[in-house]
């Protein structure tokens, strides 16, 4: 195991970078060595040569013009340790970076705007200057266990021309923020790609990039490789489900597929499969995904949400999300949990619900069912001011982190206004990044009586509603709740059901709910 041995020089006093650097080193396999504020000069090479450090961290953080005299003078004294193989690195701010830099004695200098990416690619032995593939995972499993105990960043990014989202997509990478683009594309790209006579040239570009050919993925892939070589997926699309999934592999190396349960066909109006069809479809789709041991997430539970279903409709339904991944091969199931949906969701019933959801899918999970959790900000809850919707995200984000989720889904603090802009991206996966350290040694929420209160009871009702699937069965089903026919027949007879299905063809629609006083979606007794 190699050393790292770092400290605050001379009279600087503030560490704060060095620990997050130990930190990361420490996730990277370094034996670390901090020696503290305000350290002599010669007793920090003093350590350097008892720990016998590989690499020497070193910070100074006060008047630009003193750093540079006393970097000078530890560049003096440590030359023979220099010239004897030691690997010296310095933390500042810009202004004093500036005069480390001039000094050619640090290999790598640090003014605090590098991402967590770039400076544990460092650490792994690659180089901040110039990044390569190779020292970013490729793969999201892989490059979740290389970032922890840091989330993965993703975000949806999607422009109305194919020549705006190509140039964002290239600064998003460059910033090294995101490690995972979610890509958008149209209705059209995800109903009609491979219907060009089904299109209509008057919606193109409706609600994202305008993708029409292999070709147009390919190249939006190829200007993502830069910066920290972010991971891309998207849409699993709402028609041609297997065509889509093998162009997904072969153009953007597709990192997970989201893929619906109920959702995402004449249902919703979005595509043009019946309702039972579409599940049917959905389940072949992750056996697909499973057996080439990509990862799957059913993006269901939060469509029920969005529709102001009951926290127990909301959590059945993550429940049969992940119980199909796992009935139809899915190794690797990416649960996504998105909080402040509703609008007026307290944080503590929120995160209550969150917990219940965690508790009753963690049974299914096993050596060949691997959950990893992904939380997100609600796509209703931002307001339209920009600094209250910054304020929004950031204080959601440090909510989520509560669960030590494995991935932070970012939405653009301007959702409630418009899709975000390249540079809008990297300021909320910024914001994000910020409330994610902050979270880190944050308080246990979990530990509140009356969240946990709220969990059990969440759990409670939706056992009983799964019971209430499972009698459906006719005689004969071996798995109900993998069998399309009965999951269709939870939604047709108002098992599962929303108030805004109401005039559904395939839903009741008569359920009512509200937010009570504790700030839970609850049915309305009629």
């Amino acid at each position: 195991m190699k050393t790292i041995v770092a400290g605050g020089l001379g009279e600087c006093v503030h560490v704060a970078g060095i620990t997050n650097f130990l930190r990361l080193a420490e996730n990277a396999g370094w034996r670390t060595v901090f020696l503290g504020p305000a350290v002599q000069i010669e007793t920090f090479l003093e350590a350097v040569r008892r720990e016998k450090a590989d690499l020497v961290g070193v910070s100074y953080r006060l008047t630009p013009e003193t750093g540079e005299r006393l970097l000078g003078e530890f560049a003096e004294a440590a030359d023979e340790l220099h010239t004897q193989g030691v690997r010296f690195v310095f933390g500042g701010t810009p202004p004093v970076v500036k005069k480390a830099q001039s000094l050619q004695f640090f290999e790598q200098v640090f003014d605090g705007t590098e991402s967590p990416d770039f400076t544990l690619s460092f650490l792994m032995g690659g180089s901040t200057r110039e990044p390569a593939v190779e020292n970013f995972p490729q793969t999201t499993i892989e490059r979740i266990k290389w970032k922890a105990p840091y989330p993965l960043i993703r975000h949806h990014f999607g422009l109305p021309t194919l020549k705006d989202t190509l140039e964002g997509i290239s600064l998003i990478a460059e910033s090294g923020y995101i490690d995972v683009i979610s890509l958008g594309t149209d209705q059209d790209a995800q109903e009609n790609f491979f219907h060009p006579e089904r299109q209509n040239p008057r919606r193109r570009g409706a609600g994202g990039v305008p993708v029409r050919s292999p070709q147009d993925f390919r190249e939006i892939k190829e200007v993502s490789q830069k910066g920290n070589y972010p991971l891309m997926r998207t849409y699993s699309g709402t028609d041609d489900f297997l065509r889509l999934a093998e162009m997904y592999v072969e153009t953007i190396d597709i990192a997970w597929a989201a893929i619906p349960l109920y959702w995402f066909n004449r249902m919703d109006g979005r595509g043009p499969w019946d309702l039972e069809g579409s599940v049917r479809e959905h389940q072949k789709l992750m056996s697909w995904y499973g057996q080439r041991k990509i990862p799957v997430e059913v993006n269901e539970p939060h469509h029920w949400g969005l529709r102001d279903a009951p926290d127990v409709v909301f959590t059945v339904a993550a429940f049969l999300s992940a119980y199909n991944a796992r009935a139809y091969g899915v190794k690797d199931y990416i649960a996504q949990l998105m909080f402040n949906s509703l609008p007026g969701f307290s944080d503590s019933t929120a995160l209550a619900k969150m917990l219940a959801i965690s508790d009753i899918i963690k049974p299914l999970a096993g050596p060949d069912f691997r959950i990893w959790l992904e939380t997100r900000t609600g796509l209703l809850s931002y307001p339209v001011d920009r600094d209250a919707a910054r304020a929004h995200l950031s204080t959601s984000i440090y909510l989520q982190m509560t669960l030590h989720p494995h991935i932070v889904h970012v939405v653009g603090y301007t959702e409630a206004d418009h899709a975000a802009t390249a540079i809008e991206v990297i300021e909320s996966c910024r914001l994000a990044r910020r409330s994610i350290e902050n979270a880190m040694g944050q308080p246990d929420m979990t530990y509140d009586p009356l969240i946990q209160e709220r969990k059990e009871q969440i759990i409670n009702e939706s056992n009983q509603m799964i019971k209430e699937i499972l009698s459906l069965a006719p005689t004969g089903v071996v798995d109900p709740l993998a069998d399309a026919a009965t999951l269709t027949n939870a939604v047709s007879c108002g098992i599962l059901d929303a108030p805004q299905l109401i005039n559904n063809p395939y839903a009741k629609g008569k359920i009512r709910t509200h937010i009570n006083r504790n700030g839970a979606c609850v049915t309305i007794p009629q």
